[in-house]
């Protein structure tokens, strides 16, 4: 009998021990995943911009190691010159930050050299969540499948107009239907009427030219980036006629008098002595907060015909993939993208958010003009088609190109003929190398 119960005891207590030692593995087990969670990561984060910007970047980087307390963000910022100067010696020593702001000017520069990490893989995994994205916003970050930049904000190409002069002028923008002829006969009342421009320059030629070829359906470069989409020049002649007749005119400035423009403050608009500005949608509370006069965002001419608005990326932010870090880089890239909070200090600096959600969370805590922009921009999202892939390598030269030859046109050194005959035989020569 007593050895029956010692035999009994030994097995309760073997039945002990053996829970105890599961709960033990499996405690140790968790124990070892969270120490792994709370693994200490130092995140180098870096930016370009005005100090505004560098001050509420860094508040919304405290936020984060708050809700992240293993992880420390080193900062690192500069104004544009110098932020591509000090970036480009990086990527040759293989030390680029842990999440870089990137534009789509170099884009393709860094993306297609290898040294970009593709997101898509984190948007698929949910590590960034995308689902109150529209994948056109997204769409500008893609060079082929792949995802190497991902869009921080939408901005869209605008017309600004100064009410005042319009109404002087007894003309107004009708911007559902309007066409390129439409704008040209506004221009020329305007100045009829007031003796003011009515417009400026549509400079730079390179944003402007290409949206025109948008509105006849074709495109500025060959998806593979090896020379210009366009096969007929009569659309590069018929750009810059038009843009003649307006300097013939006196509706249109003159190269010298656009660069005398410095700044917002010099600004036509802003001055009172045009009555339309192009230029993307952000820029539009700056110069409302300048402007003496009223000013109103329209939809450019002939956008619908062919869907040739895109909502294009104000900036980026990329991973490279020299990066230890790049899960947590990527959850960063959410939280500046999703958080409602930290939105609310960024306030749309870098472009209307492209989470509808976020944007229609942070809309109350905007001022007037601010508020315009983001309707604007949802206005003209639902006109817009998918963006052209980022500049190819060389783009900024083929940019240049166009510049000066913009300029001997608009100096009537050349016949537009002669201009566009120049221009696509640099633009190949530089895109076929």
């Amino acid at each position: 009998m007593k050895k029956l119960f010692l035999s009994m005891l030994s097995l309760v207590l073997l039945v002990v021990m053996t829970a105890c030692g599961s709960k033990s593995e499996s405690t140790s087990g968790k124990t070892e995943k969270e120490a792994a969670e709370k693994e200490p990561i130092t995140l180098r984060v870096s930016w370009w911009g005005g100090q505004p910007r560098h001050d509420y970047t860094m508040k919304v980087i405290e936020m984060y190691e708050k809700e992240h307390p293993n992880v420390k963000i080193e900062a690192e910022f500069a104004n544009w010159d110098d932020y591509w100067k000090k970036l480009a010696p990086m990527a040759a020593a293989n030390q680029l930050p842990d999440v870089i702001q990137m534009d789509l000017a170099y884009l393709s520069q860094y993306g297609e050299k290898g040294q970009l990490e593709d997101l898509a893989p984190y948007t698929k995994n949910k590590t960034i969540d995308v689902s109150s994205i529209d994948s056109n916003k997204l769409s500008g970050g893609m060079i082929g499948n792949k995802l190497y930049g991902f869009s921080l904000g939408s901005n869209v190409l605008s017309v600004i107009a100064n009410d005042d002069l319009l109404g002087q002028a007894g003309v107004e923008i009708n911007d559902s239907n309007w066409t390129w002829d439409d704008f040209e006969k506004l221009a020329i009342q305007v100045q009829d009427k007031t003796g003011k421009y009515g417009t400026n320059t549509m400079n730079p030629p390179d944003v402007f030219f290409p949206y025109y070829l948008r509105t006849q359906g074709e495109k500025f470069y060959k998806k593979d980036g090896t020379g210009l989409a366009y096969s007929d020049d009569k659309l590069f002649v018929e750009y810059f006629e038009r843009q003649l007749r307006l300097v013939n005119a006196k509706t249109f400035p003159t190269p010298d008098e656009q660069a005398q423009i410095k700044g917002l403050e010099d600004d036509f608009i802003v001055k009172g002595t045009a009555a339309v500005t192009w230029n993307y949608s952000n820029q539009y509370v700056g110069f409302a907060q300048l402007s003496k006069s009223a000013l109103s965002l329209h939809l450019p001419p002939e956008q619908a015909k062919e869907k040739a608005l895109f909502l294009r990326p104000s900036m980026f932010f990329s991973v490279p993939k020299s990066s230890k870090h790049k899960e947590e880089a990527a959850k960063f890239i959410d939280f500046f993208t999703n958080s409602v909070e930290a939105n609310k200090l960024i306030k749309g600096d870098r472009g209307v958010p492209v989470s509808s959600k976020v944007a229609d969370a942070i809309k109350p805590e905007l001022s007037e003009e601010a508020k315009k922009v983001f309707e604007y921009v949802e206005q003209a999202s639902q006109h817009a088609s998918e963006a052209d892939p980022p500049d190819p390598l060389g783009s900024a030269e083929v940019m240049k190109a166009l510049k000066d030859i913009s300029d001997q046109i608009l100096f009537k050194k050349i016949t537009p003929e002669e201009g566009a005959k120049k221009f696509r035989e640099q633009a190949n020569e530089i895109l076929a190398i």
